[in-house]
Protein backbone atom coordinates (compact mmCIF):
# COMPACT_ATOMS: atom_id res chain seq x y z
CA UNK A 1 0.00 0.00 0.00
CA UNK A 2 1.69 3.47 -1.36
CA UNK A 3 1.14 6.22 1.14
CA UNK A 4 1.00 9.45 -0.45
CA UNK A 5 2.79 12.42 0.80
CA UNK A 6 2.84 15.68 0.12
CA UNK A 7 6.07 18.29 0.41
CA UNK A 8 4.66 21.94 0.73
CA UNK A 9 7.80 24.32 -0.16
CA UNK A 10 9.18 27.21 -1.95
CA UNK A 11 12.12 28.17 -3.81
CA UNK A 12 15.55 28.97 -2.39
CA UNK A 13 14.21 27.58 0.83
CA UNK A 14 17.19 25.60 2.32
CA UNK A 15 15.49 24.10 5.11
CA UNK A 16 12.75 22.59 2.18
CA UNK A 17 15.82 20.82 0.65
CA UNK A 18 16.77 19.25 3.83
CA UNK A 19 13.31 18.35 4.27
CA UNK A 20 13.00 16.45 0.54
CA UNK A 21 16.28 14.92 1.23
CA UNK A 22 15.48 13.54 4.26
CA UNK A 23 12.49 11.94 2.96
CA UNK A 24 14.32 10.72 -0.25
CA UNK A 25 16.84 8.85 2.32
CA UNK A 26 14.38 7.54 4.34
CA UNK A 27 12.72 5.80 1.17
CA UNK A 28 15.81 4.78 -0.28
CA UNK A 29 17.13 2.88 2.98
CA UNK A 30 14.28 1.88 4.63
CA UNK A 31 12.19 1.14 0.97
CA UNK A 32 9.41 2.56 2.01
CA UNK A 33 6.26 2.49 -0.62
CA UNK A 34 5.85 6.63 -0.77
CA UNK A 35 4.46 8.93 -3.34
CA UNK A 36 6.11 12.33 -2.88
CA UNK A 37 4.40 15.48 -4.50
CA UNK A 38 5.68 18.55 -4.18
CA UNK A 39 3.73 21.57 -4.22
CA UNK A 40 5.30 25.27 -3.86
CA UNK A 41 3.21 27.10 -1.98
CA UNK A 42 3.88 30.59 -3.47
CA UNK A 43 1.72 29.09 -6.42
CA UNK A 44 -1.34 29.99 -4.75
CA UNK A 45 -2.65 32.52 -2.64
CA UNK A 46 -4.10 30.22 0.15
CA UNK A 47 -1.13 27.90 0.59
CA UNK A 48 0.95 30.78 0.75
CA UNK A 49 -1.61 32.52 3.35
CA UNK A 50 -1.59 29.05 5.36
CA UNK A 51 2.32 28.47 5.27
CA UNK A 52 4.39 31.40 4.70
CA UNK A 53 6.34 31.45 7.86
CA UNK A 54 6.35 27.26 8.15
CA UNK A 55 7.46 26.09 5.12
CA UNK A 56 8.54 23.03 4.52
CA UNK A 57 4.99 21.17 5.78
CA UNK A 58 5.14 17.97 5.06
CA UNK A 59 1.42 16.28 5.24
CA UNK A 60 1.38 11.83 5.64
CA UNK A 61 -2.08 10.40 4.44
CA UNK A 62 -4.17 13.70 4.73
CA UNK A 63 -2.47 14.36 8.06
CA UNK A 64 0.22 16.87 8.46
CA UNK A 65 3.57 15.37 10.13
CA UNK A 66 6.07 17.74 10.31
CA UNK A 67 6.82 21.38 9.97
CA UNK A 68 10.42 22.93 9.25
CA UNK A 69 12.50 20.07 9.98
CA UNK A 70 12.24 16.28 9.61
CA UNK A 71 15.16 13.56 10.16
CA UNK A 72 15.08 10.35 8.03
CA UNK A 73 14.28 8.17 11.17
CA UNK A 74 11.79 11.03 12.13
CA UNK A 75 9.84 10.10 9.03
CA UNK A 76 10.32 6.47 8.95
CA UNK A 77 8.82 6.05 12.38
CA UNK A 78 5.78 8.17 11.02
CA UNK A 79 5.45 6.32 7.93
CA UNK A 80 5.56 3.09 9.50
CA UNK A 81 3.01 4.19 12.43
CA UNK A 82 5.48 5.40 15.16
CA UNK A 83 3.53 7.13 18.23
CA UNK A 84 2.54 10.50 16.19
CA UNK A 85 1.77 12.32 19.56
CA UNK A 86 5.42 12.16 20.75
CA UNK A 87 6.05 14.03 17.00
CA UNK A 88 4.02 17.14 18.20
CA UNK A 89 6.20 16.82 21.33
CA UNK A 90 9.31 16.76 19.74
CA UNK A 91 8.40 20.10 18.00
CA UNK A 92 8.83 23.49 19.29
CA UNK A 93 6.32 25.90 20.11
CA UNK A 94 6.29 28.83 17.91
CA UNK A 95 5.13 31.79 19.20
CA UNK A 96 2.53 33.46 17.28
CA UNK A 97 2.27 36.94 15.77
CA UNK A 98 -0.90 37.02 14.79
CA UNK A 99 -2.88 37.77 11.49
CA UNK A 100 -2.94 34.23 10.86
CA UNK A 101 -6.72 32.18 11.36
CA UNK A 102 -7.10 29.84 14.32
CA UNK A 103 -7.01 26.55 12.93
CA UNK A 104 -10.48 25.03 11.78
CA UNK A 105 -12.28 22.37 10.08
CA UNK A 106 -9.85 19.36 9.12
CA UNK A 107 -7.38 20.55 9.75
CA UNK A 108 -7.89 20.77 13.68
CA UNK A 109 -10.06 17.64 13.43
CA UNK A 110 -6.61 16.03 11.84
CA UNK A 111 -4.34 17.61 14.73
CA UNK A 112 -6.99 16.53 17.42
CA UNK A 113 -6.88 12.98 16.15
CA UNK A 114 -3.11 13.01 16.40
CA UNK A 115 -2.75 14.39 19.80
CA UNK A 116 -5.19 11.67 21.16
CA UNK A 117 -4.67 11.21 24.79
CA UNK A 118 -7.95 12.40 26.16
CA UNK A 119 -7.28 16.13 24.55
CA UNK A 120 -10.93 17.81 23.88
CA UNK A 121 -11.23 20.67 21.70
CA UNK A 122 -14.23 23.14 22.99
CA UNK A 123 -15.93 24.78 20.69
CA UNK A 124 -13.21 24.36 18.36
CA UNK A 125 -11.83 27.47 20.42
CA UNK A 126 -8.97 25.90 23.34
CA UNK A 127 -7.46 22.44 24.10
CA UNK A 128 -8.68 20.88 27.57
CA UNK A 129 -7.63 17.76 29.72
CA UNK A 130 -7.85 17.11 33.55
CA UNK A 131 -5.70 15.04 35.05
CA UNK A 132 -6.04 12.84 38.37
CA UNK A 133 -4.04 12.35 41.12
CA UNK A 134 -3.92 10.44 44.28
CA UNK A 135 -3.67 13.60 46.39
CA UNK A 136 -3.30 17.16 46.40
CA UNK A 137 0.30 17.27 46.72
CA UNK A 138 0.83 15.18 43.41
CA UNK A 139 -1.28 17.21 41.57
CA UNK A 140 0.26 20.52 42.75
CA UNK A 141 3.74 18.64 41.53
CA UNK A 142 2.44 18.45 38.47
CA UNK A 143 1.42 21.86 38.15
CA UNK A 144 4.85 22.85 39.24
CA UNK A 145 6.28 20.69 36.47
CA UNK A 146 3.28 22.41 33.40
CA UNK A 147 4.19 25.58 34.83
CA UNK A 148 8.41 25.45 34.27
CA UNK A 149 7.62 24.09 31.16
CA UNK A 150 5.20 26.45 30.48
CA UNK A 151 8.34 29.17 31.27
CA UNK A 152 10.88 27.07 29.21
CA UNK A 153 8.86 27.19 25.30
CA UNK A 154 7.19 30.23 26.37
CA UNK A 155 3.42 29.01 25.98
CA UNK A 156 0.99 29.55 28.57
CA UNK A 157 -1.78 27.65 29.76
CA UNK A 158 -4.29 28.16 31.95
CA UNK A 159 -4.40 25.59 35.33
CA UNK A 160 -6.82 24.92 37.48
CA UNK A 161 -5.86 23.14 40.51
CA UNK A 162 -7.66 20.92 43.36
CA UNK A 163 -7.32 18.08 45.32
CA UNK A 164 -6.58 15.07 43.54
CA UNK A 165 -6.75 17.00 39.85
CA UNK A 166 -5.51 19.36 37.76
CA UNK A 167 -7.21 20.50 34.68
CA UNK A 168 -5.71 22.28 31.97
CA UNK A 169 -6.44 24.73 29.03
CA UNK A 170 -4.35 26.04 26.05
CA UNK A 171 -5.14 28.56 23.51
CA UNK A 172 -3.35 30.98 21.32
CA UNK A 173 -4.63 34.28 22.66
CA UNK A 174 -3.24 36.58 19.72
CA UNK A 175 -5.75 34.53 17.65
CA UNK A 176 -8.25 34.00 20.42
CA UNK A 177 -8.43 30.10 18.63
CA UNK A 178 -6.29 26.89 18.38
CA UNK A 179 -2.90 27.09 16.76
CA UNK A 180 -0.34 24.37 16.10
CA UNK A 181 1.89 25.48 18.84
CA UNK A 182 -1.28 24.43 21.27
CA UNK A 183 -1.46 21.11 20.37
CA UNK A 184 2.70 20.91 20.60
CA UNK A 185 2.39 22.16 23.96
CA UNK A 186 -0.58 19.34 24.83
CA UNK A 187 1.84 16.74 23.89
CA UNK A 188 4.60 18.12 25.84
CA UNK A 189 2.62 18.42 28.74
CA UNK A 190 1.52 14.47 28.25
CA UNK A 191 5.31 13.56 28.67
CA UNK A 192 5.72 15.52 32.24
Amino acid sequence: MMTEVTLYTRKDCHLCDDAKASIRAATSLHRLPIVLHEVDVDTDADLRARYSNDVPVIVVDGVEAFRHRVTPDAFTAYVRGGVRASLLASETCVPCRGGVPPLAGEELAALARELGNGWRVVDEHHLEKEFAFRDFAEALAFTNRVGALAEEVGHHPDIYLAWGKARITIWTHKIDGLSRSDFVLAAKIDQR
